[in-house]
């Protein structure tokens, strides 16, 4: 949300107020307002900020101010993902306007020679990941003796990446650190422990926290089984509108793979994005979905912390994320500063204890929602409903039936499930515990078995009763 501060009452360079002209960006966010002063005086901040709150221009500002075009490095700023730097890298360039600093990026997948050698042309701020700085740093093509000032991006992410170790390796050969900012958008007591060993006396700076973590926008789960995701998902697809964006978060890179796989035989047009595709590759993804080729990305976790798009209006939570934090992160992706955005998480029955515990955590009121309707125009779905029983079966495999038929109609436990087995044609391990309750009568069936036994009711009488059987939940 924006505030009534504008950049021009800070007294600023004016290398920096034609670079934040040239972005239109006139009045401060909330998370600059509260972190930029302070780091301006040279104290260490620590920050909480989500992607999309501007949290790039507010280590971003103090950092160029105090930087100047001597070919010497004197900022280095750690990111967890190659896509996170060069985007930093890239709002970095612009901001600083005409002031002449060599802003370079240093991460893994390219060409460690080409990167070497536009180093040793000199280099003012540098942007990475900590791997390749770590490398570079042995080999002798970055002295980290020489910045003073360093700044963490996504510390959460990195904690859950186990970079922690890499950034203490670099922290401890920066001699001359004269200031440290560390931006995150939550919190986990590890990194607070980490940061005191390492930062001065840290101002906290937790902006509007509630509003901060979660995005204004609205959240939706459906409940569904695994074998229907994909039909809730092209329910979800085909409600967007020409000039909406997508993000579909799937947990691993086999899921990405198959998501893509079948959304594009269902004529969906999708691209996959992960940690096993090449630089090259990743970067035409990216580029394409910038620019509105592309409407739609199926990623993990880790591949889609570089995707920094403000026309995404809908996230889709194909697989629940473990990690609660990760689902903060996603649904940060749309619902950008003074944008509507839609979040749908699809559920399963052993995805319901997380998502408990994800509302619980932060607060949030995820309303629970059937799948939509087609929309206006659209007369057949997609992906075609499969019969699925797996839901409502109990841990071996098997799913209760009610039948409308009294005992005195139907005999004896035996006689229901001979008469299963016979219409069926199965073996007998498929048929479960037959018990009356009442004016019903209640047979358990093996999930493979439920589809048949639904279709032999419709065909076949029961002892001369015509007999409908409803699923027990």
């Amino acid at each position: 949300m924006f505030t009534t501060t504008r950049f021009d009452s800070w007294d600023l360079p004016q290398h920096l107020l034609d670079g934040l002209s040239s972005m239109e960006w006139e009045f401060v966010t909330q998370v600059q307002k509260d972190t930029i002063p302070l780091a301006r005086s040279g104290r260490d901040v620590i920050g909480q900020a989500r992607t999309g709150s501007g949290k790039t221009a507010a280590f971003g500002i103090p950092i160029i101010e105090r930087c100047s075009p001597t070919g010497t490095l004197q900022a280095l700023v750690l990111t967890p993902t190659r896509e996170l730097a060069n985007q930093v890298a890239e709002e970095f360039s612009v901001l600083q306007g005409n002031s002449g600093l060599s802003i370079q990026t240093v991460y893994g997948g390219t060409d460690l020679d080409k990167q070497a050698k536009s180093l040793a042309g000199g280099v003012d701020i540098i942007v990475g990941t900590p791997g390749r700085v770590m490398d570079m740093s042995e080999r002798g093509h970055i002295s980290l003796e020489s910045p003073t000032l360093f700044c963490l991006d996504e510390a959460d992410r990195m904690l859950d990446m186990g970079f922690f170790p890499d950034i203490m390796w670099v922290v401890e050969r920066m001699k001359h650190r004269e200031q440290t900012l560390l931006f995150s958008a939550t919190f986990p007591q590890e990194i607070i422990d980490t940061a005191h060993e390492f930062m001065s006396e840290p101002e906290f700076v937790l902006t509007n926290s509630d509003e901060l973590d979660i995005p204004p926008i609205d959240m939706y789960s459906i409940r569904i089984g695994r074998a229907n995701k994909l039909w809730a998902l092209g329910r979800l697809m085909c409600r967007m509108d020409d000039e909406d964006q997508t993000i579909i978060f799937c947990n691993t890179k086999r899921m990405v793979d198959l998501a893509v796989q079948r959304l594009n035989k269902h004529r969906f047009v999708v691209e996959g994005l992960h940690g096993d595709l090449s630089q090259n590759q990743r970067e035409k993804i990216l580029n394409r979905f910038k620019t509105g080729e592309v409407k739609t990305i199926v990623a993990t976790d880790v591949a889609a912390r570089g995707i920094d798009v403000d026309g995404i209006t809908l996230v889709i939570n194909y697989d629940l994320p473990v990690d609660l934090d990760s689902f903060v992160h996603r649904v940060g992706r749309t619902g950008r500063i003074g944008r509507k955005g839609e979040a749908w998480s699809l559920v399963s029955r052993d995805d319901s204890p997380q998502l408990s515990k994800i509302m619980a955590t932060y607060g949030l009121d995820i309303i629970e929602s059937e799948t939509p309707e087609l929309p206006p125009g659209v007369d057949r779905d997609p992906v075609k409903r499969q019969d699925d029983y797996g839901e409502s079966a109990d841990v071996f495999g098997f799913v209760t039936l009610q039948l409308d038929i009294e005992q005195s109609a139907a005999g004896s436990s035996l006689d229901v499930a001979s008469w299963f087995q016979q219409s069926l044609r199965c073996d007998e391990m498929a048929i479960g515990d037959v018990h009356f309750n009442n004016d019903a009568t209640f047979i358990s069936i093996h999930t493979s078995k439920v589809g048949l036994a639904i279709k032999a009711l419709e065909k076949h009488e029961m002892k001369g009763h015509k007999v409908t059987g409803l699923i027990v939940e």
